[in-house]
């Protein structure tokens, strides 16, 4: 059964979805010692040989103590600003209690009711509704270590054990797995454009837990919540999210209840599944680090992170729109990702340098990045920064577009091709023959033997040349196909109506 058939059965309820994203922070060290926190050599730190990017703080050695990295802070501070929170003067570190093997501690270092940054939102958009989504905390702690699990035995690597986090909370006001979709693809703009997650989705950058539940249609009473626990890919959250809404509705309509838990998704089944009862706050025993001092943020701390702070994807949209005259659609699609944003902008520079102005040169290089390209950035799940395509293919293409050297449908073969081999744009144009033909010596020929093949439709235009217009396109689209898709379709369109009213 398709997810949008289930969804149709519960038209009298309503969801509530709040978001609670792990967003790992890009700092060199870790968040208490100064063992490496990034990727080496491109590879995850959790991925290199086991226990090698650990330390006696990683470990919990008795005796250790914790000093806090000041960057961890800053990066927590331009995240509250980005995303329009209240930055608190004072922090408190506070100890998580819980009894896991990749926690030595039998502690996390997180914040519990101080938290650095508070009471701020982000816009998102689906269709033509914008709205404002609340996010009610963002704060500092540390990553856990990896159990791995093999056979009948369990190891512990405690590579990841330190790595700085900042967790950002959302209020429980999203209704639907779309609207969790875009709040997520807004965020991870937001933190990747400010520099502070290197946001690679595979390696857990920056991973979801969903808190969903139903209620009836406008009543004011939360339902019980389910926790879906550690999702790391946007698409993978909005199935999960839209199976679980389908599955309380049901345990409530077969006169169930639903028991507050935590869940995990299998993509295999495309389900979720129970993992165990789900803890309350009181559970982890809160209470205030003894090993670490309040941090004391003061506001020239603030301003000086206000001001380094680079255009954000939102003002970034806003200027495409209103300055190059984009559409909604186009610039949040380049916008949603700093690398395609960065290539777009690229792009107009070379054009510049080659006499097209950016708001002229801006509209078909944003129809072939959010057309082709972006179908192809989906379908492998990388950045354009990580294939073979070039700013100078896009400029090339775009020159040869305007100048009519080259078709809109060449333009894609040009593209798919370059992002096959990064061959140059004269190379791919000259070998496979894509310069479009604007010679009306070559032209005229196909046209009459278009026109003397199909008498029954120039009888008709020439009867009635404005009740029957649409028979242009049908000959254009004639004269494109004896021409392989190489003619000027603007001037062919003028010169087919030309020889059929002069008869």
């Amino acid at each position: 059964m398709s997810h949008q058939h289930r969804l149709d059965t519960g038209a009298e309820f309503e969801a509530v979805i709040g978001l609670e994203v792990h967003c790992q922070l890009a700092t060199e060290s870790k968040i208490f010692c100064s063992c490496p926190a990034r990727r080496v050599e491109g590879k995850s730190v959790s991925e290199i040989a086991p226990n090698l990017n650990s330390c006696p703080i990683c470990a919990a050695h008795p005796g250790t103590l914790p000093v806090l990295n000041r960057k961890v802070v800053e990066y927590a501070i331009r995240a509250g600003l980005a995303t329009h929170c209240t930055i608190a003067k004072n922090n408190v570190f506070a100890r998580k209690n819980y009894f896991y093997p990749d926690l030595p501690k039998g502690y996390q270092i997180s914040q519990y009711d101080k938290p650095i940054c508070e009471n701020g939102f982000i816009e998102i958009s689906t269709g033509s509704v914008l709205r404002k989504i609340p996010i009610q905390r963002i704060h500092m702690e540390e990553d856990a270590g990896k159990s791995v699990h093999s056979g009948s035995y369990t190891t512990v690597n405690l590579n990841r054990a330190g790595v700085p986090l900042v967790e950002i909370v959302s209020g429980p006001d999203l209704r639907s797995a779309e609207e969790a979709g875009a709040y997520l693809r807004a965020l991870y703009a937001i933190v990747t454009y400010i520099g502070i997650c290197d946001g690679n989705l595979q390696e857990g950058n920056f991973r979801c837990d969903a808190n969903v539940s139903v209620m009836p249609k406008g009543s004011k009473v939360l339902g019980t919540r389910a926790e879906i626990k550690n999702v790391n890919s946007f698409k993978f959250v909005e199935k999960a999210i839209e199976y679980e809404i389908v599955r309380q509705i049901s345990v409530i309509q077969g006169g169930g209840k639903i028991v507050q838990e935590t869940r995990t998704y299998d993509a295999d089944q495309d389900i979720t599944i129970s993992m165990r009862s789900k803890e309350e706050a009181h559970d982890y025993r809160y209470f205030p680090d003894p090993d670490l001092v309040s941090v004391q943020i003061d506001d020239a701390w603030i301003e000086r992170v206000r001001k380094s702070l680079p255009e954000l994807p939102e003002q970034k949209k806003t200027r495409y729109v209103e300055e190059l005259g984009l559409s909604v659609y186009d610039a949040g699609v380049l916008t949603g990702s700093q690398t395609l944003a960065g290539f777009f902008e690229q792009v107009l520079e070379l054009l510049e340098k080659s006499g097209i102005a950016a708001k002229s040169g801006a509209k078909p290089v944003a129809n072939l990045l959010t057309g082709e390209v972006a179908r192809r950035l989906n379908e492998e799940a990388i950045e354009i920064t990580q294939s073979l395509l070039k700013p100078e293919h896009l400029s090339d293409a775009v020159q040869l577009l305007q100048s009519e050297a080259l078709s809109s449908t060449g333009a894609k073969q040009l593209l798919s091709i370059a992002w096959k081999t990064g061959e140059k744009v004269s190379v791919i144009v000259s070998r496979e023959g894509l310069t479009q033909v604007s010679d009306v010596s070559t032209l005229e020929p196909a046209i009459d033997q278009v026109i003397a093949a199909n008498p029954k439709q120039v009888g008709a235009f020439r009867a009635a040349p404005e009740e029957n217009a649409k028979l242009i396109g049908f000959f254009v689209g004639q004269v494109m196909k004896a021409t392989g898709g190489k003619a000027n379709p603007g001037m062919l369109q003028e010169l087919i109506k030309t020889r059929l009213l002069k008869g």
